[in-house]
């Protein structure tokens, strides 16, 4: 009998390794994705332990150049058939545009959004001629609005969110049974909110930051229920909302003052 079959990008820690907890709860096989092995080979052990399933290590970077079709032809040489899709990935930088090193910025797009893009176009294809599958894409709350400070990242995950909604449409149209979801989360309790290598670093009330376990959970839940977009957490849905009635140089106004108050 064939099982299910999930792989995870970032899956090492963070939103990344509760959606593979969670995925590993309802049955899937996974294969984890990230550049560090032995964390990699670490959270695979405690998994297969606690879940009995397979788990099946793939270190990638995915900055690197072709580095995406690489791992889709690893998948493919052991005989895999991936049906849920996890692009989870991503890096992020604060601060300045012109302060910033343009090579940590380049990254960031070629994670962020090359990546994703090109693993989305490998495995969709792949899954459409198998029947069917779920792809759910990692945008943020930071979609829907330009932010400066974070003006790449913001910009990379508005890419996220467009070029996923566009293509869940295309595939509905196709009825190639291939479910294509954005997750959009706000302020995470992830390393993401405390790496000093990121740049600037951002003082959130503790009050609107969600739990990565929660956050997955409503990603895993709406992408298999069909949902093309998912925005965890009202207060999260309501600045999406808000942020769309106003002028988007007003918004961007805002933003930039709150993240250069907030940002150290």
């Amino acid at each position: 009998m064939n099982k299910k079959m999930a792989l995870v990008t970032g899956a090492s820690d963070g939103i990344g390794l509760e959606f593979c907890k969670i995925l590993a709860g309802r049955g899937y096989d996974l294969i984890l994705v990230a550049r560090r092995e032995q964390k990699l080979q670490d959270v695979a052990r405690d998994l297969s332990e606690q879940y009995k399933v397979d788990c099946i290590v793939m270190t990638a970077d995915l900055s690197e150049p072709q580095a995406a079709q690489k791992l889709f032809q690893r998948v493919k040489s052991k005989q895999l058939n991936v049906n849920f899709l996890v692009n989870n990935a991503g890096l992020l930088a604060n601060g300045s545009f012109t302060d910033l090193d343009l090579s940590t910025q380049e990254n960031m797009l070629m994670v962020n959004v090359l990546a994703l893009t090109s693993l989305t176009h490998l495995f969709a294809t792949d899954m459409a001629s198998r029947g069917g599958g779920h792809i759910l894409n990692l945008a943020s709350l930071a979609a829907w609005t330009a932010i400066p400070n974070q003006n790449v990242y913001a910009a990379s995950k508005a890419y996220v969110l467009s070029f996923s909604q566009a293509f869940a449409d295309e595939m509905m149209v196709a009825g190639k049974g291939v479910v294509v979801t954005a997750l959009c989360p706000g302020y995470t309790a992830t390393k993401m909110l405390s790496n000093p290598d990121q740049g600037g670093l951002l003082k959130i009330p503790k009050a609107v930051i969600s739990s990565p376990q929660s956050v997955a959970e409503k990603g895993i839940n709406g992408c298999l229920a069909g949902k093309t977009t998912i925005i965890p957490g009202l207060s999260n849905q309501i600045t999406a909302y808000v942020s769309q009635l106003f002028s988007k140089m007003m918004v961007t106004r805002l933003m930039g003052k709150m993240y250069r108050k907030n940002m150290t």
